[in-house]
């Protein structure tokens, strides 16, 4: 899960092109605002002829004369504003907007990858553990109710269509409320009921909203944590484990379709309990229903996860079969 030379380099350009886009961005501004006022790229060029005539007092250059460099830089600035605010625009109209204000768009900061740089490599390996232009396919938009049986049977206490719409109500609400509540997800149903196709719902809207989001299946985000346990060079200890902790949505998929034994067991504990800790919110998906899942793991993780996530149940026929017979619509 690491990323590669490849993987860092097409990075590396989201950022060489955020910046040449912010450039762009604030040469059309200036252009447009020294059409208007021309006085503005008049003070534009004088506040840069006071810092050189600057330099020179402080190097002692021949004839360099000194002044108060403060007060000539207020009264210009104070002077720009004006005019920006008679136009119309914002004090900072002029200046570079950056998209990380934080790291001014390099993606480091101090020789450390910036926060913005952590949010573009997960959800970069998010991309690259799923099919080519899948979040394009699966999003709210493409989540058809029509694939669901309508009718309720004697031994349901919902139709499966009621429980899909009840379902995908409340994933647009965990979207809706992610940047101002902590919430976690179990989604149950069997094998081709949309569990999936929900958690890249949801991961589809908060990556759009600049979330890091991280996919996962059982079987990956243990053999990743095994990695991390068991890699005889301890030079990049703990790296699976820091990104399966950091991002703002963990999605783990296929839950209970793992080989389960003890390591595994206390690295699912300590996976779902740090991130609960964290407020860091999780979408579990599993083949398996309530019983089984207490059956299979401990009380104590049982316990952890019921209390702490919101149930989602899907039901019904395997939905791409049913979309084959439908001529893949």
């Amino acid at each position: 899960m690491a990323l590669s030379n490849t993987d860092f380099d097409a990075i590396m350009r989201i950022y060489s092109d955020r910046q040449l886009n912010n450039r762009r961005s604030l040469d059309a501004r200036r252009r447009e605002a020294y059409a208007r006022f021309p006085r503005l790229r008049e003070i534009a060029e004088e506040i840069a002829s006071l810092s050189v005539r600057k330099a020179k007092a402080a190097l002692g250059a021949d004839g360099a004369e000194d002044f108060d460099y403060g007060a000539e830089l207020s009264s210009l600035a104070e002077e720009r504003t004006a005019l920006l605010d008679r136009g119309g625009y914002p004090p900072d109209y002029l200046e570079m907007h950056y998209s990380c204000p934080i790291c001014h768009d390099t993606g480091f900061v101090g020789g450390k990858k910036c926060e913005c740089f952590l949010r573009e490599e997960i959800n970069y390996l998010y991309m690259g553990s799923n099919d080519s232009g899948i979040l394009a396919d699966e999003n709210f938009d493409r989540f058809d109710l029509g694939c669901y049986r309508e009718t309720r049977r004697e031994d349901e206490t919902a139709s499966p269509r009621e429980y899909a719409a009840l379902a995908r109500n409340t994933a647009l609400a965990f979207v809706k409320n992610f940047d101002h509540s902590f919430e976690n997800l179990l989604i149950c149903g069997e094998t081709g009921t949309g569990k999936s196709f929900l958690s890249h719902c949801i991961a589809h809207e908060l990556i759009g909203c600049g979330c890091s989001v991280l996919y996962l299946t059982a079987n990956d985000l243990f053999s990743l944590l095994g990695d991390d346990a068991f890699r005889r060079d301890r030079s990049n200890e703990g790296r699976h484990a820091d990104q399966i902790l950091s991002a703002d949505l963990l999605i783990i998929d296929d839950l209970g379709t793992e080989y389960t034994n003890a390591f595994v067991s206390s690295r699912l504990f300590a996976c779902v309990n740090e991130r609960i800790l964290k407020k860091k919110a999780t979408i579990i998906s599993t083949n398996l229903n309530l019983s089984e899942f207490q059956k299979r793991y401990s009380e104590r993780i049982s316990s952890r996860i019921f209390s702490s996530y919101k149930l989602i149940r899907l039901s019904g026929s395997d939905i791409r079969i049913q979309k084959q017979m439908r001529g893949g619509d």
